[in-house]
């Protein structure tokens, strides 16, 4: 059995982790608990996580942060997915954890799979819901007109944030983001990534399509999971809801929570 070497924090805190030329919004529960660290969407907020949260309960010490230019966090000059990764370093360094079970969701998936890829002695296990599937999709968009789209939107950013789907983030800046996305998931750069966890890993999968999906698009996307789970034995795929993308961790957090449960109990069996 595995010990927990992070420092237990009782008092629940909530507030700003400064972190290069900007600063994080943070949330820790505290507690004695396995510490879950929560990575969002890509424009999501940390309000996103609330019912798989509660699902949860205090058993665990739940820690969510807002990305750079999302929810409460400053501005940047980096929005990079690289920063992105290592701003999960400066949220664990500043709430003193030293491992964590780390759980993402769509880009937030892959920032997560990335994060234990290279930290296995500080990963107690993943879970990657609805996101972090190597496919060379990026191949069927059109880049300029992803560009021109994003501008097109731009005046309806500030209404998406006031619900908690936006960032201040330029449209140039939001499409160079959605871009890189695309270039990490390709099966050549991700599929190596997910070959080298060593964790217990588990997926949580939706059903249809999503929003700027078409087709069958997104069930081939999900289907690319065939060979990761093939290939690496502490890889699985936990269930697959029947909520779509959007709403999973609304509708579905019942079946997100138990495989963070399932994984937390992986790290306590004898290896």
């Amino acid at each position: 059995m595995r010990t927990n070497s992070n420092a237990s924090t009782d008092s629940a805190w909530t507030g700003m982790v400064p972190v290069g030329d900007t600063a994080l919004a943070v949330t820790d529960t505290g507690g004695p608990g396995i510490p879950v660290l929560y990575v969002n969407g890509h424009v999501a907020t940390q309000k996103y996580w609330r019912h798989v949260i509660t699902e949860l309960g205090p058993g665990f010490r739940h820690i969510t942060y807002d990305m750079r230019a999302r929810g409460k966090s400053g501005t940047s000059a980096d929005y990079s997915f690289e920063t992105n990764v290592a701003d999960v370093d400066a949220v664990l360094a500043a709430r003193n954890v030293e491992r964590a079970l780390v759980i993402g969701w769509s880009y937030g998936a892959f920032v997560a799979a990335h994060w234990a890829s290279r930290n296995p002695d500080r990963t107690v296990g993943t879970v990657l819901v609805e996101g972090a599937q190597p496919h060379d999709w990026i191949d069927e968009v059109d880049i300029e007109g992803m560009r021109k789209l994003w501008r097109r939107l731009g005046w309806l950013m500030p209404m998406m944030r006031a619900v908690g789907l936006g960032a201040r983030m330029s449209a140039d800046q939001m499409a160079d983001s959605n871009i890189e996305a695309g270039e990490i998931a390709r099966e050549r750069v991700l599929g190596p990534v997910m070959d080298a966890i060593t964790v217990p890993t588990r997926y949580v999968n939706a059903s249809g399509s999503s929003l700027g999906s078409k087709g069958d698009e997104q069930e081939r996307i999900r289907a690319s999971l065939d060979k990761v789970v093939e290939r690496n034995p502490n890889i699985e795929i936990h269930a697959k809801v029947p909520s779509n993308h959007g709403n999973i961790l609304r509708k579905d957090f019942r079946t997100v929570a138990e495989a963070v449960r399932v994984v937390a109990e992986l790290d306590r069996t004898p290896r």
